[in-house]
């Protein structure tokens, strides 16, 4: 029966996605089975960012997960997808009552046995789960309960998007056909894991351990008693949407603080602490009078190993320094920049940047910015992106969109300097810079010792002409196979040509007709080794100043 379900939601989803996957098909080849490739325009690409945001809402709450997570990786959609479906919201109307009654029954036993006090009607609904309010010893409890019957119908999905995944990588380039087969494994991992209520427990205790001596910082304790894998029971804290602007100012709540507060303890997740709350949205983040902020539901939440801690670190440092080149190692090292890029190029795509972002102070500048145009670059080339790394940018993206909306003029390197100068990260970074430079100077000190004797003998070598040179010449791409095909047609047709003629002219028609089709075919073949575009003798796209310009 759950195969069976399976091949009719396949149905469905490749119905929804006919338009966008025919529109697809047509810029490969414009009458689908023959004719050239047609361009893209941005305007294109975003009417059918919103088709596909249209077709997520309409499949239901797998693929509204699923469309979250495309907006965290510009390695997979262009930026205009991005854009679009980052407006997409995790709010679908809550399930009854009676639904969800069994639920919490099975799991934790009669509703009025095991609460004080529950409120039937629920105060959020998302397309996981739905949250109730109830009471706990008489004191005040927030009751997450996963949508009855979810399970099931995600498996279907996930089993359909596995099946998709070898018609959608027809339509689209080698880089991104790898990018989305990680991506259903790592969508498939994060939707089952955001299930799991006793993970998402255990992931709030941990953080709200790390936070246990910061008072700027409240988040909610588990009752472990009334919590299981379908059901979370929290405590329930109250506090103004952090979006709110104008309430938190009625309430004369510092708002350049809370957004110093925010930042600071988002990068103490990352940074130090190596876990984090990954979905960051003024919906889930709330400020009470005193200025501390709440944070709610961890189901999105991830970690960040030892070694992206320190290139991240490098990261900011580089930007706070404004040194491109430790820019581009830390984003090398981290996997997000492929390593056979144009150095050169990506230096210029980062230094431009820098300057777009930067204001009269030449320490003002956002690195939301910064950000953007790597995640551009990410697609252009294509490159991809480590999983949590990909979930740390959006991160650092979303978070520092809300606390500009708290402070227009917040400044987020400067924070971050701050932050890394205050935990000794910069010190550190100087110290390494430092021993570098040092080990650095002591091979130069060495190679000058060694290097004339043997230049010397090289020399000797070349006097005597016994010098020899090896090169090997390594063509992935396979250029000089396809130049030498066209030289040789070329010359083919250079001499079939004439020979074509004097056929003519001395021999029967039988003999020219057979060296005229010869010619044609000849001639054909050389004409579709400069159409094609796969043949072609072109580079990889690049960024250079102009394109980004156009870009902007």
């Amino acid at each position: 029966m759950a195969v069976l379900r399976s091949y009719r939601r396949f149905v469905v989803v490749f119905w929804q996605f006919l338009p966008l996957l025919w529109g697809w098909a047509r810029d490969k080849r414009r009458f689908l089975l023959f004719g050239g490739s047609r361009s893209v325009t941005p305007e294109m690409r975003r009417e059918r960012a919103q088709i596909l945001l249209d077709s997520l809402l309409a499949l239901g709450p797998t693929f509204i997960k699923l469309g979250q997570l495309l907006s965290t990786r510009p390695d997979v959609l262009p930026p205009e997808y991005i854009d679009v479906l980052e407006e997409l919201q995790d709010r679908v109307p809550p399930a009854d009552w009676s639904a969800a009654k069994v639920v919490i029954e099975d799991e934790l036993g009669p509703v009025d046995e095991v609460f004080d006090d529950f409120d039937r009607e629920s105060i959020s609904g998302a397309s996981l789960g739905q949250v109730y309010t109830a009471k706990v010893d008489g004191d005040p409890v927030a009751v997450k309960i996963r949508r009855p019957g979810i399970e099931e119908l995600v498996e279907a999905d996930l089993r359909v998007i596995r099946w998709s995944i070898p018609l959608i990588v027809r339509f689209v380039g080698q880089g991104q056909a790898f990018s989305l087969e990680n991506l259903a494994d790592e969508f498939a991992k994060t939707i089952r894991e955001e299930m799991d209520y006793a993970r998402e427990g255990r992931m709030l205790q941990e953080i709200r351990g790390n936070f246990t001596d910061n008072p700027d910082i409240v988040i909610p304790r588990v009752y472990d008693d009334y919590s299981d894998a379908r059901v979370l029971t929290m405590e329930y804290i109250s506090g103004t949407k952090i979006s709110s602007v104008s309430e938190l100012e009625a309430r004369n709540v510092d708002r350049s603080e809370v957004a110093e507060t925010l930042e600071e303890a988002y990068l103490q997740m990352i940074i130090t602490d190596g876990v984090f709350h990954a979905d960051p949205h003024p919906g889930n983040l709330a400020v009470q009078d005193d200025g501390s902020i709440v944070f709610y539901d961890f189901g999105m939440s991830g970690r960040v190993d030892p070694f992206v801690q320190d290139k991240i670190v490098e990261f900011y440092i580089g930007v706070a320094n404004q040194d491109i080149d430790g820019i581009l190692d830390a984003l090398i090292e981290m996997g997000t920049l492929s390593p056979e890029a144009d150095r050169a190029v990506m230096a210029d795509v980062m230094e431009l940047a820098i300057q777009d972002a930067r204001g009269e102070d030449i320490e003002t500048y956002r690195v939301q910015q910064i950000i953007g145009k790597v995640e551009d670059t990410i697609y252009e080339f294509p490159l991809r992106l480590p999983p949590n790394l990909a979930l740390v940018l959006r991160v650092a993206t979303v978070v520092e969109g809300v606390c500009v909306t708290l402070d227009q003029d917040f400044d987020f390197i400067t924070v971050a300097t701050d932050y890394l100068a205050d935990e000794g990260y910069r010190e550190e970074s100087i110290k390494q810079f430092v021993e570098g430079t040092a080990e650095d100077f002591q091979a130069a000190a060495t190679s000058a010792v060694r290097v004339p004797p043997k230049l010397e003998r090289a020399l000797d070598r070349v006097e005597r002409e016994d010098l020899h040179i090896r090169a090997d010449l390594e063509d992935d791409n396979r250029v000089i196979d396809k130049l030498g095909r066209r030289v040789v047609l070329g010359l083919v047709l250079a001499t079939s040509v004439p020979t074509t003629a004097f056929l003519y002219v001395t021999a029967d028609l039988l003999s020219a007709g057979v060296s005229a089709a010869f010619t044609t075919a000849i001639a054909l073949a050389l004409y579709r080794s400069f159409r094609r575009r796969k043949s072609g003798l072109r580079a990889s796209p690049q960024f250079t100043r102009q394109n980004l310009r156009e870009r902007d």
